[in-house]
């Protein structure tokens, strides 16, 4: 089995992980869920976490052939552009991005300049695809329920999940985003689940769980079967449908779902700038 180097960076403002994964073999590397700093009160983006990527990959002298998206985030900017820009590599995201666009680009009401069919990303990945990082070969789980595109990328003994699975401390995403389904969700992680025990399991997210000190950007596919406190061996479909429909109904919106998600539906660039020359972000009111 191929084991890839991931090196992990958080940002703690959106509790986000992203990872440089590279072949042991050679200097290719890929770049998974980047994120472009951004503060909402002052509407000002940064590129400190963005420029950390970018050290290491000039530091380790690397190769990026992908900037890859495990999907259409909605707690942080992506930086795939910038990346993009600085680094070369194609961009890549679930093919089910198309239904995203179409939901978001109808509540934000983007127009017809907004393209609704994936085409602002290099490639559009679904089951089973195949795609290589230098040596190594990745493979590609549709793994939806939290959006319709979400992805989990297995990379030799590695699977990067996205939002799909949190520690087993945390449990699972949540799913009452347009798009989102419990049930879906639950079936998805089974096919996680059903990877070898060994298995690492790189999140996007940790939040924490009460009593950890730490947090914690990797588990395995046996820890969380063995302890994952919402989908552990034993918890039927019916129970966690009912688990995850009561939590997701107490949750409020993330803070940045606003600006994440006009953005990201556009591989990371923002909306075109009006008749003034700036750029807007906009707020849909009594919509969500």
């Amino acid at each position: 089995m191929q084991r890839p180097i991931v090196t992990h960076f958080f940002d703690e403002p959106t509790n986000t992980f992203s990872y440089v994964v590279k072949d042991p073999d050679s200097a290719a590397c890929a770049i998974i869920d980047s994120v472009l700093d951004f503060d909402y009160a002052a509407g000002r983006t940064d590129v400190r976490s963005a420029e950390q990527i970018i050290a290491l990959v000039r530091r380790q002298g690397l190769t990026v052939e992908w900037i890859l998206e495990t999907h259409v985030h909605a707690d942080h900017l992506s930086a795939a552009p910038y990346l993009h820009s600085a680094l070369g590599g194609k961009t890549g995201i679930g093919a089910h991005i198309v239904d995203v666009q179409e939901i978001f680009g109808k509540a934000f009401n983007a127009g017809s300049e907004f393209a609704r069919d994936g085409s602002q990303f290099d490639a559009l990945f679904k089951e089973g695809d195949i795609f290589a990082i230098g040596g190594l070969e990745g493979r590609v789980l549709h793994t939806p329920g939290h959006t319709p595109a979400c992805l989990t990328y297995v990379i030799g003994d590695a699977a990067f999940v996205g939002d799909t699975l949190f520690m087993p401390d945390y449990g699972t995403a949540r799913c009452d985003f347009p798009g989102g389904d419990a049930r879906t969700l639950y079936q998805s992680i089974q096919k996680v689940l059903a990877l070898p025990e060994k298995t690492r399991l790189f999140l996007c997210h940790d939040y924490q769980a009460p009593g950890r000190e730490h947090y914690q950007h990797e588990t395995s596919v046996a820890e969380q079967r063995r302890a994952n406190v919402h989908v552990h061996d034993g918890i039927s479909e019916e129970e966690f449908v009912k688990m995850r429909t009561e939590r997701d109904a107490t949750l409020g919106m993330p803070r940045l779902i606003f600006p994440s998600v006009q953005i990201n539906m556009r591989a990371g660039e923002m909306p075109p700038a009006e008749d003034d020359g700036q750029v807007y972000l906009k707020v849909p009111i009594n919509r969500f």
